[in-house]
């Protein structure tokens, strides 16, 4: 397989605010934006950039892996920033993390309201 995942545009109701939310719990790079987007770049490259679009937007799920070390950091940043987290995709085991799939795993909202998971192991 030569297909590698490059971008994704990510409708945001304030482009910086969303940059800075995901910078700072991904541990994200902020990079060059242009016209309406507000770029960073996470691992491998992959370039996440944040525009209000013309319409209103469903919400989406994002999910990202991350190493141990991440998720003990970014979970730190949930908890002392008292953002609402659940254990599971269904939010009923609110402030919980899971340990499903060979490692742990928490899902929250961000600041547009797309469904965010954090884990540390893959699905498959």
């Amino acid at each position: 397989m030569t297909a590698r995942f490059n971008h994704m545009i990510i409708a945001s109701h304030e482009p910086e605010a969303m940059a800075a939310f995901y910078i700072d719990l991904l541990e994200a790079e902020e990079v060059e934006s242009w016209g309406i987007f507000t770029n960073i770049r996470i691992g491998d490259g992959v370039l996440l950039q944040f525009a209000a679009p013309p319409i209103e937007f469903p919400p989406q799920h994002y999910a990202y892996q991350l190493d141990e070390a991440h998720f003990d950091r970014a979970y730190d940043k949930i908890l002392e920033q008292g953002l609402e987290h659940w254990a599971d995709a269904r939010r009923s085991r609110q402030g919980e993390i899971n340990r499903d799939h060979g490692g742990r795993g928490v899902y929250l909202l961000d600041p547009s309201g797309h469904y965010l998971e954090l884990l540390t192991g893959a699905y498959v």
